[in-house]
């Protein structure tokens, strides 16, 4: 193994390990965005949001990750949506990150006693006060760690973007085996980065679920 070639490129691959970082980040806060829209859909007693949220669970879930990272990027320009790699990869994963966190929002919630939504009208809360007020907070403690686990796969998904040229870790990888002949050591070093950052986000997911649980 070429620990001095390692040692020599691992600047750049730091660098691309940032890129990860943030578009982990953008993409996280997108798919929690979607999560809590799509959850609040299919909670709604309307029964055509209650259809749009579980037609976007169904499509988002059913299909690859790659290719709709594919259709947004490349086939998006014929129908006007002109977005840059990293644009495309943001939004394409967060969308899809959505779809899960809907399922995990919305278990959360179901969980909770429906003894406690009517307890809340009975004091003489309205339906958002007693959602805001009781139920939220209650499902926030059991949705911490599936939520932490989303945002691993997440991150781990981010190499996906590595398709459509987005310069993270696994593009930077694959760059450099293209000038060095050496797959092991460049794949390791972007392995052991990838890893690096999801330990930390775990300890991250760990320190506020058990804050939550305090609280």
């Amino acid at each position: 193994m070429d620990i001095d070639l390692m040692l020599k490129v691992y600047p750049f691959f730091l660098e691309a390990a940032w890129v990860t970082i943030v578009l982990s980040v953008l993409t996280a806060i997108l798919g929690l965005i979607c999560g809590t829209l799509g959850a609040a859909a299919r909670l709604s007693r309307f029964a055509l949001l209650r259809f749009l949220g579980a037609a976007y669970v169904s499509v988002f879930r059913g299909t690859p990750a790659l290719i709709q990272l594919f259709i947004l990027y490349f086939g998006g320009p014929q129908i006007g949506i002109q977005l840059d790699a990293f644009e495309a990869g943001v939004i394409g994963l967060g969308i899809n990150a959505g779809a899960y966190m809907t399922e995990t929002i919305r278990g959360a919630i179901i969980a909770i006693d429906k003894g406690q939504r009517e307890a809340a009208r009975t004091l003489g809360l309205s339906s958002w006060q007693a959602t805001y007020k009781v139920i939220l907070p209650q499902s926030a403690r059991l949705m911490v760690r599936p939520l932490g686990v989303n945002l691993n796969m997440l991150i781990k998904a981010t190499a996906l973007v590595a398709a459509i040229a987005v310069v993270e870790l696994t593009y930077t990888a694959q760059r450099y085996i293209g000038s060095t002949y050496k797959p092991f050591e460049m794949f390791l070093l972007a392995g052991i980065l990838y890893m690096i950052i999801i330990y930390v986000t775990g300890r991250g997911v760990a320190w506020l679920d058990r804050k939550v649980q305090i609280n």
